[in-house]
């Protein structure tokens, strides 16, 4: 049993090691300290585990190394909430950083809203990208919302979430290990949560800033990533216990609208409204096609195994 109102930070890391010293520092430096961070290495290797070591020898927070050799995001995760002892958990990855009073705020915002999930703003970061990636990349990589403190419906996302593991009845696993390597993990405990009638919270003052960088700000993975996002939709109505026909065909319907809809006015929009205009209807289409193509042996794959090579 934890002790009530302690807080573990978990960071899943894999081959990020300059991301992941940034993460942890952004989080040794936070107005309220959490009481241990929690590193979980998906690397076979164990590439973290020197560097974890070395920052632990003089950090403010108690840091913990967790190797999980077997590959997947969902791995990583599950052994990250098993190793962890707070009452409260909160997730940043490793291509992220904190401002000063993230934590602060996600443990208010938990206790004036009596929410168990708590999600903040997440802020895309990219040099040296033209204006139509950097559209994109706000699309698929930011998550915005009102300026105060509010109830949600939806702000899915582990990176810069908090839960209140007392509060909530989790899975076993906490996360589904099917989508170790195409993601959505999150997708599906969100789902979960929500269809057992848990509220979610908006923290404003909890920003982190999402590091974009490398393969990520290529068109091919952009692409990728959008109609990964699409197919979630439809993934989730038969995640959940069975096949929720009546929505499953309801999204594939919304989603061919969207790819026919979208696509044809991609062209037009971009020369009339610009780059944002033109992304939009991009990414619109593209996730429309992934609603309707659903299956996931069709899913893109971007971690476990699959980041591997």
């Amino acid at each position: 049993m934890s002790t009530p109102g302690t807080v573990s930070v978990l960071i899943p890391t894999f081959k990020r090691p300059l991301g992941l010293a940034r993460a942890i520092a952004s989080v040794t430096g936070q107005t309220r300290l959490p009481d241990e961070i929690v590193v979980v290495d998906n690397d076979p290797e164990a590439s973290a585990r020197e560097l974890v070591e070395d920052l632990a020898r003089d950090s403010r927070v108690p840091l913990v190394y967790v190797h999980e050799a077997n590959p997947g995001v969902s791995h990583a995760r599950n052994a990250g909430f098993s190793r962890a002892t707070g009452h409260f958990i909160a997730q940043l990855d490793d291509d992220e950083g904190a401002r000063p009073e993230w934590l602060e705020s996600l443990l208010k915002t938990r206790q004036t809203l009596d929410t168990p999930v708590v999600f903040g703003p997440v802020t895309p970061l990219a040099t040296g990208q033209g204006p139509m990636v950097t559209a994109m990349l706000e699309r698929l990589y930011a998550r915005t919302g009102p300026e105060a403190d509010d109830y949600r419906t939806r702000d899915w996302g582990c990176g810069n979430s908090l839960l209140d593991r007392a509060a909530l009845t989790l899975p076993d696993p906490v996360f589904d290990p099917r989508t170790n390597e195409t993601g959505g993990e999150d997708d599906v405990l969100f789902v979960t949560l929500q269809k057992q009638g848990v509220r979610f919270g908006w923290s404003a003052g909890a920003e982190v800033i999402e590091f974009v960088e490398g393969s990520r700000v290529h068109w091919k993975h952009l692409l990728a990533r959008s109609f990964a996002y699409g197919q979630g939709a439809s993934q989730n109505c038969v995640h959940a216990g069975g096949v929720n026909v009546p929505a499953l065909a309801g999204w594939m319907a919304v989603g061919a609208g969207q790819a026919l809809v979208y696509g044809l006015a991609a062209l037009p929009a971009a020369l009339a409204g610009g780059p944002k205009a033109g992304a939009l209807c991009i990414d619109k289409a593209v996730q429309g096609t992934g609603k309707l193509i659903w299956a996931e042996s069709l899913a893109p794959r971007f971690y476990g195994a699959a980041a591997r090579g």
